[in-house]
Formats: structure tokens, C-alpha cells, sequence
């Protein structure tokens, strides 16, 4: 992809204080089309806030947030979902009361507002199938383990159609073979949807071998950005984030 070509979603100065507290800080990022783009750092650097900034959940108290180009700083979460970037939350974005069928359908709901029935439930079939979770799909989302929890709320944002996935720690909680699963449907996702990605994200060695770029944030600034390779040999980083972890 061209780094010219016009980022699907851009802040500009993005800040957020509660009070004296300045939980992000004059943030500068980009996510270009098609790229997986891993946002890292410190609890407490500001990831979260982020999340809810980009998303809609927070309004940022200065700074703007572009979509296509377009402002749409301050917008509903609604409103910005349906330009096209769609979240899931650190605990779960699920039902847990309700089939996984229910559960994608309400994704694909959204989406497909006005649709009949049946390109509703192709919609489901598609996201089950990308998921693995074509087996589940009668079963009470809340009643499955938490690795097949975690698909399904990947599923639901994935049902919406997506251009920008944003994941919050969605690998939290699972065991190796289950996180490179995970991870091998994220690439699939992206190669076939064409969907670029966000992922916040603690366990690094996943960060480095899915993303392309990475920034750092850390005490709600922006300490690097670059490729796993620049990251990883980044003293400022290593200092504040990786060398801590052991993972470096």
C-alpha cells in the first residue's frame, strides 16, 4: 500500500484531560488502508483512552479525528461505526445471555440495515465461518470457553463489515495455540476483506510477528513509531516498555 494514499483514520493533536490529569497527550496517528497497526505501552500510557478517543466513546477535550479525510471529531460511536470502524471492548463485547448466532446477528444488523432475513443470516454464516465458530452457533455465548468467547465478540464487529478493526487486548486470557489462531484469522480478515487493523495489545511477541507498524505511547504521549524491527531496537522503548517485560 502506498503511504501516500489518504489514511483511513487520522488524530491531530488528539488530547483528553480529566481534571489536571492528562491521560492522552497531542497524539499523532495514522492507520492506512489495509495495514495492521499495533498500538503498546504501559498500563496507564493511555491505550484505553485511545480506544474510546478514535471510537467515539470519549470526545477528545482539543485536537481532531479524520476519517477518510473526513473531521468527525466529536461524533457519536454510532455515527463513526458507520464510517466504518467498528471496536471490540477488553472484556468482551458479547451477550452473554444470548446465542452466538444472536450475538453476530446484532453485528450484522447494523450493517445491513433494510436487509431481508436471508442476506442477514448469509452475513452470520460468512462471520462464523472466518470465526471457526460454525459449530457454535446455537450454543449460549456465555456458556463457551473464553477462547471461543473472545472469537465471538471479534465475530459481531466482524459482521459489521469493518474498513478499520479495532481490537482491545483481544488475545487477554488465552493460551498460545489459542492466540495463534487468533491471529491467523486477523491476517485472514485483512487479506481478504481487505480491513485494516488496531490492535491494543500486551502480548508482544503477537504484536510483533502481526503488525507491520507499531506506536508506543507512554504516559499518554507518544514515545515511538516504526516497524517491529525499529521498535524492538528502540533504547527509549526498550528503557520504558520492553526491556520491563523481559520480551525484548
Amino acid at each position: 500500500m502506498s503511504a501516500s494514499a489518504t489514511p483511513l483514520l487520522k488524530t491531530q493533536g488528539l488530547t483528553r484531560k480529566y481534571g489536571g490529569l492528562v491521560a492522552v497527550s497531542n497524539l499523532d496517528i495514522e492507520i492506512r488502508p489495509g495495514e495492521i497497526l499495533g498500538l503498546i505501552g504501559p498500563n496507564g500510557a493511555g491505550k484505553s483512552t485511545t480506544f474510546n478517543l478514535i471510537s467515539g466513546f470519549v470526545r477528545p477535550t482539543s485536537g481532531r479525528l479524520y476519517m477518510d479525510g473526513e473531521d468527525v471529531t466529536g461524533q457519536s460511536p454510532t455515527r463513526i461505526s458507520r464510517k466504518g470502524l467498528v471496536r471490540t471492548f477488553q472484556h468482551g463485547s458479547l451477550m452473554r445471555t444470548m446465542t452466538v448466532r444472536d450475538n453476530i446477528l446484532v453485528g450484522a444488523v447494523g450493517a445491513l440495515r433494510g436487509a431481508g432475513r436471508g442476506e442477514r443470516e448469509a452475513r452470520v454464516q460468512e462471520a462464523a465461518a472466518m470465526l471457526g465458530l460454525e459449530a457454535y452457533l446455537d450454543e449460549v455465548a456465555g456458556n463457551l470457553p473464553h477462547g471461543l468467547q473472545r472469537l465471538v465478540s471479534i465475530a459481531i464487529a466482524f459482521a459489521v463489515r469493518p474498513r478499520v478493526l479495532c481490537l482491545d487486548e483481544p488475545l487477554t486470557g488465552l493460551n498460545q495455540t489459542e492466540a495463534n489462531a487468533t491471529l491467523d484469522v486477523l491476517r485472514r480478515i485483512r487479506g481478504q476483506f481487505g480491513c485494516a487493523i488496531l490492535l491494543v495489545e500486551h502480548n508482544m511477541k503477537a504484536v510483533m510477528q502481526l503488525c507491520e507498524r507499531i506506536v508506543v505511547l507512554h504516559h499518554g504521549q507518544m514515545l515511538a513509531a516504526g516497524t517491529p524491527q525499529e521498535i524492538r531496537q528502540n533504547e527509549s522503548v526498550v528503557s520504558a516498555y520492553l526491556g520491563a517485560r523481559h520480551e525484548h
